[in-house]
């Protein structure tokens, strides 16, 4: 088959004409991409699994520099399978950030979050961010990976330590990191990636579902090329607008919202490894022997902060039963010996934990949140108030792992992407979906970027639990497969009830 290449502002566009992309109508025109990208990707079978297809698409590191050096962007599709009417082509955007979208593609086991009913009216498309996974990741010593301080700061001198460790780090990630990238991943940049992805696959305007990480990029999509958007699902909404305080207060109330959700759930059910005991009292416990150094989990020792992410990552399904199981075992384990979480975090802290050579690498996609976020704050004093403060809102998840955003990010330079209010002008609805109990974003996020979106947001609530609605309920599956199939809107105000978890 003949392969047209048309040059358009830089971007060059292959098999396709600007009268009518891929999935486009007849007469609709073409929308270019930004200056710069280069529009071919290879698709070929991928390796290991011949029923997706992979491909690259070379952009530039810097938007800025767009005759500058390039790196490819990895992503993978599925053909839609239909036989009757294709829609197009829609674009997933993974979360995280350090979410792989190519292997939300690849493997026929990882499309489960795709319907049936989407699968077969569009080419489900995805891609590895930049600086994640295939695409150009961040890569830093392992060995100073593996002695990043612990988040909870207890001292003056801690909190310097992490300052100083987060300088070295970033300075090896820059060195390791190849084509410069290091300075270049943050979400504005990847808006311009999407929107070359676009125009590569031919299509008009934009079909894309963001979830949790995922939907900054497609709030600041909508933002930076309102005219672009035909379709755009918000799912588990990230609100970009917050400074330090109302970030952390706002995490730490939505996880406690979520163990207050479990600790009821164990109450009236009989199945619950913990039913009939007192589910905070344990807690409690549980905390208390982590800060001793008493406990540990699949032969790792776990300070208190690591005990809370274990407890969150569950409530993200929720994974209840599995949750019980677990704090139910550890309640019943036999004490490790005295002080070892202690150890690991005050070697952390100081950055002097032994082990590797200092030649192998380990990828750092959390790079990506400290050039999207300016979460500063005053000193160690300032650290402590607010932490202090967290403990005042969430009486259970005092040390959420919201307090890495802080103390990961201590010292770097002020962001290309920093946090503000949305502007939004688009004729298009935009569908934001979101559980009303989410561990890791808060629904008073997504009520809250529906307000800054203004008449073009409706806000679709998921009355049930966990970080993501789509693969929760049938109910909210149809919603969104109906909006981006058929641009049908749900009535404002309209959810789905809630669908009692497994176990």
């Amino acid at each position: 088959m003949l392969a047209l290449t048309v040059s358009f502002t830089g971007v060059e566009i292959a098999n396709g004409t600007p009268g009518r992309g891929e999935g486009g109508a007849p007469g609709e025109r073409w929308a270019p991409g930004p200056a710069g990208a280069g529009s071919r990707i290879g698709w070929k079978p991928c390796e290991g699994d011949a029923s997706a297809e992979c491909g690259a698409l070379s952009v530039p590191v810097d938007w800025g520099k767009p005759d500058g050096e390039r790196f490819d962007l990895q992503l993978a599709r599925r053909r839609a399978t239909g036989p009757g009417a294709r829609a197009g082509s829609l674009v997933f955007g993974p979360g995280g950030p350090g979410d792989s979208g190519v292997n939300r593609i690849v493997g026929a086991g990882n499309m489960g979050r795709f319907s049936d009913n989407l699968r077969s009216r569009f080419d489900i498309v995805s891609f590895d961010p930049r600086g994640v996974g295939l695409s150009n990741p961040i890569r830093c010593s392992q060995e100073l990976l593996d002695r990043r301080p612990s988040p909870v700061m207890k001292s003056r001198a801690e909190f310097n330590a992490t300052a100083k460790y987060n300088h070295e780090l970033r300075e090896d990630c820059r060195k390791n990191t190849e084509n410069g990238l290091f300075d270049h991943v943050d979400t504005l940049s990847m808006v311009k990636d999407l929107d070359a992805v676009r125009a590569a696959l031919g299509e008009k305007s934009l079909t894309f579902h963001g979830s949790s990480y995922g939907t900054l990029l497609g709030a600041q999509y909508a933002e930076q090329y309102p005219e672009r958007v035909r379709a755009l699902v918000l799912e588990a909404v990230v609100d970009h607008s917050l400074g330090t305080g109302e970030f952390l207060a706002t995490q730490a109330a939505t996880l406690q919202d979520s163990f207050d959700e479990f600790v009821a759930w164990c109450e009236r059910t009989e199945s619950c490894a913990l039913h009939g005991s007192d589910v905070r009292a344990l807690w409690a416990d549980l905390l208390d022997r982590a800060g001793r150094g008493e406990l540990s989990y699949d032969g790792r020792a776990l300070t208190r902060f690591d005990l809370s992410v274990m407890v969150m990552k569950r409530l993200y399904g929720p994974e209840r039963a599995r949750l019980g199981q677990e704090l139910r075992g550890m309640k019943e384990s036999v004490p490790e010996a005295a002080q070892v979480a202690e150890v690991v975090e005050t070697a952390q802290a100081a950055g002097t934990t032994a082990g590797g050579s200092g030649t192998a690498l380990g990828e750092n996609a959390f790079e990506i949140f400290c050039q999207d976020w300016s979460l500063p704050v005053r000193g160690y004093q300032g650290y402590a108030r607010e932490l202090r403060r967290v403990s005042s809102i969430a009486a259970d998840m005092k040390y959420p792992r919201a307090l890495m955003a802080v103390s990961a990010c201590l010292g770097a330079p002020e962001p290309d992407n920093p946090q503000h209010r949305l502007k939004v002008r688009t004729s298009r609805p935009i569908l934001l979906t979101h559980s009303l109990h989410d561990p890791a974003s808060g629904y008073d996020w997504a009520t809250h970027v529906a307000e800054q979106l203004g008449s073009s947001a409706v806000l679709h609530t998921y009355e049930g639990w966990g970080h993501g609605t789509y693969s929760s309920s049938p109910c909210v599956q149809e919603t969104v497969d109906a909006y981006l199939v058929s641009l049908k809107v749900p009535a404002r105000g309209a959810g789905c009830p809630a669908v009692e978890p497994a176990g």
